[in-house]
C-alpha cells in the first residue's frame, strides 16, 4: 500500500476516534519541568486516554514565553488541539535522557535495532537491523537529523516496544502538565490520535532544556555525522538567527511546518512555537519574526 493510501485510511480511523471521544481537559499553564526521576516505567501503566472535543484540523497555532519564568509574551490559538510531528521527539529525547540520569543506561551503551526500526519511513539515518547505535549516537541523531529508525530504536530499547514507550511519554506528559498532548508513537509520524497544544510543546521544550542542560550543545549542532554520513540539520535558523540554539522541527501533511525554537539573547531567553506553518520557509519566517519582536 501506498503511504498516501496508508495515511487516508489512518486519518479515517483516527477521526471515529477522535469523534467518540468522551474526555477533555482545561489548558495548561506553562509550568515547570518535572522532577528528576519523574518518567514512568513501563510496568502496569495504566491507559491514558486523550482525544478532543472536536476533531484536530490542520492550522496555525503560536506562542512566545520567557524560557526562565513561562510567562506568556504572546499567543494565538495556543491551546488548540494540532499535531505535532516530529515536535514529538522532544519526548522521546526526555525519556532517553531521564533513564541515563537514572544509571539504566550511559551515553556508550549500545542500542540494538529492530527489523520494524530499520524499516521506518524517511527522515532516517538508514540503519541496519541487527547493527547497534549508541545512546549519545542515537540523541544526537534525533535532535539533529529528527530520525524515524533512530526514534523507535531507543523506543524499542527503552521500553520493548513503541507502543509501550508511547504510554511512558504520555504518562510523562500528565507528570508534566501535558493535559492536552497524546502520544502514540515516538517518532510523530502520522496518526490522528497523536495530538498536542502549542502551549504543551512550549512546556515540553522548556523542560527539556532546564532539566538536561548537559545536552544543549545537541540542539545546536548544524550537522551530524554517522558511519561515514553527514546530514545537516532540520533547523535552518541555527547559524542564520543571532541567539537561536535549538529546539526542535516538525512536519507531516497533516499539521503543516512545525518548529520549536529556543533563543537566548543578551541573558534573556525564548521559547517560541509555530504550528501549522505554510511552508518550510514561512515557518521559520514567522519565527524569526516573534524572536525579533519579543527580544
Amino acid at each position: 500500500m501506498g503511504w498516501s493510501a496508508h495515511l487516508k485510511m489512518t486519518a479515517a480511523a483516527g477521526l471515529a476516534v477522535v469523534l467518540a471521544a468522551c474526555q477533555t481537559a482545561q489548558p495548561p499553564s506553562v509550568a515547570s519541568p518535572a522532577p528528576s526521576g519523574a518518567a514512568v516505567q513501563s510496568a502496569s501503566l495504566p491507559v491514558v486516554s486523550y482525544a478532543p472535543a472536536t476533531a484536530v484540523e490542520r492550522g496555525y497555532s503560536a506562542l512566545v514565553v520567557n524560557a526562565a519564568t513561562g510567562e506568556e509574551l504572546y499567543a494565538v490559538d495556543a491551546d488548540a488541539a494540532r499535531y505535532p510531528a516530529s515536535l514529538t521527539k522532544m519526548m522521546t529525547l526526555y525519556l532517553l535522557f531521564e533513564a541515563v540520569s537514572e544509571g539504566r543506561y550511559s551515553l556508550s551503551s549500545p542500542l540494538t535495532v529492530s527489523a520494524n526500526a530499520a524499516s521506518q519511513p524517511p527522515a532516517k539515518l538508514g540503519l541496519k537491523a541487527g547493527s547497534t547505535i549508541t545512546v549519545e549516537q542515537a540523541a544526537r541523531a534525533l535532535a539533529v537529523k529528527s530520525a524515524n529508525d533512530v526514534a523507535v530504536t531507543i523506543a524499542e530499547n527503552l521500553a520493548g516496544s513503541e507502543a509501550v514507550f508511547a504510554r511512558q511519554m504520555t504518562q510523562q506528559a500528565r507528570a508534566m502538565g501535558l493535559s492536552r498532548t497524546r502520544f502514540v508513537n515516538a517518532t510523530g509520524l502520522p496518526d490522528p490520535v497523536q495530538v498536542t497544544t502549542a502551549r504543551d510543546m512550549a512546556t515540553l521544550g522548556r523542560a527539556l532544556k532546564r532539566r538536561f542542560p548537559q545536552y544543549a550543545s545537541y540542539y545546536r549542532a548544524k550537522s551530524v555525522s554517522y558511519d561515514g554520513r553527514t546530514f545537516r540539520a532540520t533547523n535552518n535558523l541555527l547559524g542564520k538567527v543571532p541567539g537561536v540554539d535549538g529546539l526542535k522541527t516538525g512536519y507531516i501533511r497533516m499539521s503543516g511546518y512545525n518548529l520549536v525554537a529556543t533563543a537566548n539573547r543578551g541573558g534573556k531567553r525564548l521559547v517560541v512555537v509555530v504550528i501549522g506553518g505554510k511552508s518550510e520557509a514561512a515557518r521559520d519566517r514567522e519565527v524569526t519574526r516573534l524572536i525579533k519582536a519579543y527580544f
